[in-house]
């Protein structure tokens, strides 16, 4: 008798702890992917997705989480026709061939009961790689207007672009992309 009421204690704390984990739909209106790249040393380049959609998993009791994000290439947008459609090209992201890029994110740090870091892979140009995206602010909110809890914070990571393929320029063009994630994600 004693067993089965510590089974059914233990059985009844896991259900709780899973009823933690919530759901989260990328905002596409307040996520922004940004990349920022030297151009010959000299000036930096920027430049953004306009398409992006995904889904968060978070349990902030356990401190665990996925995040899946995809950018949809061809939306690349750098305010100058010309220079999107050189990104767009197989120099850079062949955005025709691999229309999209994907992080898959399962490893959450947190400090304290702030999201400091995310790691997972990014697969980008049909190639896939570690990456972890550093957290410079995180936090949740309830939207007044959605009548939800909305998730959200600054990340940033620093990648090297041949890893992916994209040897173009190299090494006048430098290696070294810095990317800028501005994300919120509403609870559904």
């Amino acid at each position: 008798m004693k067993n089965a009421l510590l089974l059914t204690a233990l059985i009844a704390a896991a259900g709780a702890a899973q009823a933690q984990s919530a759901t989260y739909t990328i905002d596409p209106t307040h996520t922004q992917v940004v990349f920022e790249a030297k151009h010959f040393g000299v000036s930096t380049n920027r430049g953004r997705w306009d398409k992006k959609e995904g889904t968060v998993t978070l349990d902030k009791t356990a401190k665990t989480g996925k995040v899946e994000l995809t950018i949809d290439m061809a939306s690349v947008s750098t305010g100058i026709g010309p220079f999107d459609g050189h990104l767009k090209s197989k120099d850079f992201f062949s955005a025709e061939e691999f229309p999209t890029a994907k992080f898959v994110g399962d490893k959450f740090t947190f400090n304290g009961d702030k999201v400091a870091s995310v790691t997972g892979e990014l697969t980008l140009r049909g190639k896939t790689n570690p990456v972890t995206l550093t957290a410079t602010s995180f936090g949740c909110y309830e939207n007044p207007r959605l009548k939800r809890e909305v998730c959200g914070g600054d990340f940033e990571t620093t990648i090297q672009r041949s890893q992916w393929g994209m040897g173009y320029g190299l090494p006048g063009i430098p290696d070294t992309v810095r990317l800028v994630i501005q994300a919120e994600a509403i609870k559904q």
